[in-house]
């Protein structure tokens, strides 16, 4: 292969990925955004664990009982 063609090659693969950060970081962006306004209609009352609550993993301690 040809040096500048595995050049373009390795650049076009890095403004990908720049492309996709970017994409991926803005829809982040917009759903907090939307988080927010909800929050802000509840009032102030209401608080943000409340309407958006984490879904948590629970953990088995002992996946075999002890002998």
């Amino acid at each position: 292969m040809d040096r500048k063609k595995i050049i373009a090659g390795i650049s076009l693969l890095a403004l990908t990925g720049v492309i996709i950060y970017i994409w991926r970081r803005q829809r982040i962006h917009a759903v907090d955004e939307l988080k927010a306004e909800q929050v802000a209609e509840h009032g102030y009352e209401t608080a943000h664990d409340v309407l958006f609550p984490k879904a948590r993993k629970r953990i088995k301690r002992h996946r075999y009982p002890r002998h």
